[in-house]
C-alpha cells in the first residue's frame, strides 16, 4: 500500500503551476493562482517583497493552464481518497498529502485548500486588478467554472489602480465571480504616504475604495500602526480614520509596522529621519484610530505582529469593547505589560487574559530573569529577535 501511496504522490508532484510569494493571512486556506508577477509600484519603503524584480502581466493562456493544472491536482487527490477506501472523506487524505515529505508547494496548496473545504481562491500577486478588465474577467470566470465550490474569489489591488477603474468595470468582475478586494491603504495621511513613497494620496484611497464598494464587492482595507513613526503618529491615526470613515470598507485590518535591513525605510531609521514607536505608543495610536472610527464594517487584528489580537468586532458596536481592552492593557503595571509583550511574541499568549494563567506567567518571568530582561528596552531587544521570524 505504501508503494501505491508513493506512486500517487510522485504522480501528483509531476504537475506544477506557478505561485507568488505572499497572500493575506485571511487567505491562508485559499487556492493561490498567480495572475501577475510582483508589484506594479514596488517602491513602498516598508515592504521587502518583490524588490529588484520586474512586474509582469502573465499571458491569460498561462493563467488558464495553471487553473487547469490545479484542477487536475485536486481531482488526483480526490481520486486518491477513493482508492484508499476513504470515499468522499477528502479532508483526511488532503491532510495526508500535505504532510508528506517531498510534496511540492503547489500540491501542498491544493491539498490545504481541499482540507479547508475548497471554498476560496486568491489571485496573486500585489496588484492583479491592473490587468485589462476583459482579460481579468475571463480569468475569474474560468476559475469559478473550474471550481464550482468556490464561494469567495479575492485579489490585492492598489488604491490608485482602483481609482482608475470604473464602477462598471468592477461590476463586470463581480458578475464573473470576484467577491473581495484587499487594499493596502497603510495610511490616510498624505505626509506619511509621501514619507514611505506609497505613490498615492488620501484622495486616491477614497476614490479607489468607493469604486470597489460601488460595485458591491467586499473591501478589506489595511492600516499599518507605527508607519508614521513618533513624529507623525497622531496625524497618521486621525487622517486614516477620516479616510476609512469616508470609504466605509467591509473590513479594516491592522498590520503593525516592523522594520528590518531588507526594507528601504531602514535607512531612514538608521539616519534618525524616522523614529520607531514603542509597543505601548503604538497601542495608544491604535486607540486614537479606534476612537475616531465611524464605519459599519469589521475591525480585524489578524496578524502575528499585532500585540492585541482581540481588538476585533463589528463597528460601531465593537468600539466600546475595543477601547476597553486597550485601556485595560495600558493601565496594567509595567511589569505585567512587559510580561505580556514577551509572552505574546514568544507564542505563549494569544490574548490579555492569558497572563492570568499562573503557569504561563511564571514561565515568562523566569525567561525574563534568565535573559536579564529587567527593563522595557531589554525586553524590546528580545522581542525584536522574535519579530524577525514573522517577516
Amino acid at each position: 500500500m505504501e508503494l501505491s501511496h508513493n506512486a500517487t504522490l510522485n504522480k501528483l508532484n509531476r504537475y506544477y503551476f506557478e505561485q507568488g510569494p505572499i497572500r493575506p493571512p485571511s487567505e491562508a486556506y485559499s487556492l493561490l493562482i498567480r495572475a501577475t508577477r510582483n508589484c506594479s509600484w514596488n517602491r513602498c519603503q516598508f515592504c521587502p517583497v518583490y524588490k529588484g524584480q520586474k512586474f509582469e502581466l502573465r499571458p491569460v493562456e498561462n493563467i488558464v493552464k495553471d487553473i487547469e493544472t490545479a484542477k487536475v491536482i485536486a481531482e488526483g487527490i480526490q481520486e486518491f481518497s477513493w482508492k484508499t477506501g476513504n470515499g468522499g472523506a477528502f479532508r483526511d487524505v488532503a491532510a495526508y498529502v500535505y504532510n508528506q515529505n517531498g510534496t511540492s508547494d503547489c500540491v501542498k496548496n491544493v491539498a490545504l485548500w481541499l482540507w479547508a473545504g475548497g471554498t476560496s481562491a486568491f489571485l496573486q500577486d500585489a496588484n492583479t486588478i491592473i490587468m485589462r478588465t476583459p482579460e481579468l474577467v475571463r480569468v475569474i470566470s474560468i476559475l469559478q467554472q473550474s471550481f464550482p465550490s468556490l464561494e469567495r474569489i479575492t485579489s490585492y489591488c492598489r488604491s490608485k489602480t482602483a481609482a482608475k477603474k470604473t464602477i462598471e468595470e468592477f461590476g463586470e468582475m463581480k458578475q464573473a465571480g470576484l467577491t473581495r478586494i484587499h487594499m493596502g491603504m497603510e495610511s490616510g495621511c498624505d505626509e506619511v504616504l509621501k514619507l514611505v513613497d506609497k505613490g498615492m494620496t488620501a484622495d486616491d484611497h477614497i476614490k479607489g475604495g468607493k469604486n470597489v464598494k460601488g460595485a458591491a464587492i467586499e473591501l478589506s482595507e489595511y492600516y499599518m500602526p507605527g508607519l508614521g513613526g513618533k513624529k507623525l503618529s497622531q496625524e497618521h491615526a486621525i487622517e486614516s480614520a477620516r479616510v476609512l470613515n469616508d470609504i466605509n470598507p467591509d473590513f479594516i485590518r491592522l498590520r503593525t509596522l516592523h522594520l528590518n535591513a531588507m526594507m528601504p525605510l531602514w535607512s531612514k531609521l538608521q539616519s534618525g529621519e524616522f523614529e520607531l514607536q514603542s509597543e505601548d505608543e503604538i497601542i495608544a495610536e491604535i486607540r486614537c484610530l479606534v476612537e475616531k472610527l465611524d464605519f459599519t464594517g469589521e475591525l480585524k487584528s489578524d496578524h502575528i505582529l499585532n500585540l492585541l489580537p482581540e481588538l476585533e468586532g463589528k463597528f460601531p458596536e465593537a468600539r466600546k469593547s475595543c477601547l476597553a481592552k486597550i485601556d485595560r492593557y495600558l493601565a496594567m503595571p509595567l511589569k505585567d505589560r512587559l510580561n505580556y509583550r514577551l509572552g505574546r511574541r514568544a507564542g505563549y499568549y494569544e490574548k490579555l487574559d492569558d497572563i492570568y494563567d499562573a503557569s504561563k506567567y511564571q514561565k515568562i518571568e523566569q525567561a525574563m530573569q534568565h535573559i536579564g530582561a529587567d527593563s522595557a528596552d531589554k525586553v524590546d531587544e528580545v522581542i525584536e529577535q522574535f519579530k524577525q521570524r514573522f517577516i
